[in-house]
């Protein structure tokens, strides 16, 4: 039993035998600072089961919670407030169970016999990776982490869309003007030499347009009839209809957009179970429409083509297919989520990491699956996301506007070098190291501006705003977790190397810092969890700034280990500091972060 259930069964037993009433539940909340306590018991609500004088429950509560209760040693009231004080025993038997766990607050995964499958990137791939991407990339990898870590078993999975007149339109303006460029001939990475095609076709685009214009179309007739875009989509019903060389075409190009893929995922330090192709899944959904056609869920139209009415869930009218029988994404995504539960039969839900311009689709992708009669309907979770703006604006990938992935990650490790110099923090580092260091600050700093917000707000991304060492930022937290190795690594020294094995005495005397420490290093497993259920990285970003920030105020209030003559005092703020170390480790690894070991 926890802290707060032993308090919460007995406040209730106490009410019981004061005052012969029966109490349905007890609304804690945290002492405030300017109280002494640890934990506070509301009285007001009492009042409704038992008539008195608040001040008066509350002592009589404190007293029978003193003499009955080992962990409680003493108790004020304000007001209606009982302000609970912990023994510090009760903090020091937490401490010693917990000191040596590496995997603090980490439970081990498939505890629960059904898995999560969680879905991110799934880019195009007409281009390479961006900055809209990697906040996508950065939000699934986290919450799957995240997941894990709450004790269930998870699948990281992306569909890549690999199909369709995108890649067609980079397959023509390679084909007219490529003259036979490929990655090694022109030291580009493959999705950066596709992206450029992509770009080349909407220039050739707008130029064939503007002709038009000028020889009397209207624009929007102009837009229709560019001969460019006629050729690229009959490019796509060739390829729908298997010929040979545009097919050769297109797994060729391909290829090299998914060797560029790769490095920019092992750059990010991000990775997947299995992967899905939309070129292999856009027909997976027919035959779950013939079903639901037989079952009445779906209704067909004159015409031939297919819906789904959701008018009685506030919705509208679907189509699922097509008149002429072709597949819709609707179509797609519905027989991809079933093959899936197909290919790993102990998913049991499934997490979606889009952003929130798609919030429609999924209230009906997951409507109609429920429709279909499959129960794990309920455990389907769109992770929507706001966008990411730039200090200049927004991005366009046809204009070649966007900011490149692998461009932003290398920036990252420019400015945290920038930085890093200014500061004169890397006195002694080979230039090796510098580098090492340089590319973990900066993807650290990255990685935790976009997760410490909430994935539904929108961002401005300012990098050298993110590569700061003061604050709530990556670097502040990377340091901290330095400092405490230098310290440990002093300690050893000073100590011969006993200090982290010795056991702490329970009679010690803690002092307020430490308690506060212990206190908030008690909230992480519960954190892990809060994350999980709200797919909120958030919430563990911002737990590890305010673990970091309650450890600077306790290294700056009391001496470690120079001017400390208390060995007992030494070993057990050594081995605290050490437990916070792991922790900030934990909540970074769960964010996709890596922390130095000096800085």
């Amino acid at each position: 039993m926890n802290l707060q259930d032993t308090l919460l069964y007995s406040v209730k037993e106490a009410v019981t035998n004061l005052y012969n009433a029966s109490l349905e539940t007890v609304e804690f909340q945290a002492t405030r600072r300017e109280f002494a306590g640890d934990i506070t018991v509301v009285i007001f609500p009492m009042l409704r089961v038992i008539k008195g004088n608040p001040v008066q429950i509350g002592e009589a509560i404190g007293n029978y919670l003193v003499d009955n209760v080992d962990e409680v040693k003493a108790f004020n009231v304000v007001k209606g407030f009982l302000n609970i004080e912990i023994s510090d025993r009760y903090y020091l038997d937490f401490f010693n169970g917990m000191k040596n766990d590496e995997n603090f607050g980490v439970k081990s995964s498939e505890e629960e016999k059904k898995a999560i499958m969680v879905e991110y990137s799934s880019p195009n791939t007409n281009k390479p990776l961006h900055l809209g991407h990697v906040r996508n990339n950065l939000l699934g990898y986290s919450v799957a982490e995240i997941i894990k870590a709450s004790g269930k078993k998870v699948y990281k999975t992306q569909i890549i869309n690999d199909r369709g007149i995108h890649i067609c339109k980079s397959m023509l303006a390679w084909q007219r003007f490529g003259n036979g460029e490929t990655p090694e001939t022109t030291g580009l990475k493959g999705d950066k030499l596709v992206g450029n095609f992509y770009v080349k076709f909407d220039q050739e685009y707008k130029k064939e347009i503007k002709k038009l214009v000028e020889e009397g179309q209207s624009e929007e007739d102009a837009k229709k009839n560019a001969p460019i875009l006629s050729e690229a989509q009959d490019m796509l019903r060739q390829w729908e209809a298997g010929d040979k060389n545009i097919i050769a075409l297109w797994e060729m190009m391909n290829g090299w957009v998914y060797e560029g893929f790769n490095i920019t995922y092992k750059n990010l330090g991000v990775d997947f179970d299995t992967l899905y192709y939309e070129s292999k899944t856009y027909l997976l959904g027919k035959e779950f429409v013939e079903e639901g056609l037989r079952s009445g869920v779906f209704e067909k139209e004159k015409d031939g083509s297919v819906w789904c009415d959701l008018t009685d869930e506030g919705l509208d009218r679907k189509i699922v297919l097509r008149a002429d029988g072709t597949a819709v994404y609707m179509t797609q995504d519905i027989g991809t989520a079933i093959q899936r539960t197909k290919d790993y039969p102990d998913v049991g839900g499934m997490v979606y990491t889009v952003g929130n311009e798609q919030d429609y689709h999924f209230k009906v992708l997951f409507l109609i699956i429920k429709k279909l009669g499959f129960d794990w309907a309920k455990n389907l979770y769109h992770l929507s996301y706001g966008m990411v703006d730039l200090p200049s604006g927004k991005m366009k990938s046809r204009e070649g506007t966007v900011v490149d992935a692998d461009d932003l990650i290398v920036e990252m490790a420019n400015t945290a070098e920038e930085i890093s110099e200014e500061l004169g923090k890397l006195e002694g580092y080979s230039d090796e190291e510098k580098q090492e260091l340089y590319k973990t600050i900066g993807l650290g700093a990255l990685k935790y501006f976009i997760l410490k917000v909430d994935p539904k707000k929108r961002i401005l991304f300012d990098p050298k705003e993110s590569v700061d060492f003061q604050g709530n930022t990556g670097p502040f937290i990377q340091y901290t977790y330095a400092r405490i190795q230098s310290i440990l690594r002093k300690a050893q020294s000073e100590l011969n190397g006993s200090v982290m094995s010795n056991s702490v005495e329970t009679s010690l005397t803690l002092h307020e810092k430490e308690k506060e420490l212990i206190k908030q290093l008690q909230l992480f497993p519960e954190v892990i969890q809060n994350a999980a259920d709200n797919h909120s990285p958030a919430l563990i970003a911002n737990y590890t700034y305010d673990l970091v920030k309650e450890y600077n105020s306790f290294f700056q209030n009391l001496p470690i280990v120079m001017g400390n003559d208390d060995k007992n005092s030494v070993v057990f703020r050594v081995q605290l500091s050490n437990l916070v170390g792991n922790t900030i480790k934990n909540a970074f690894a769960l964010l996709g972060i890596n922390v130095p070991e000096r800085m």
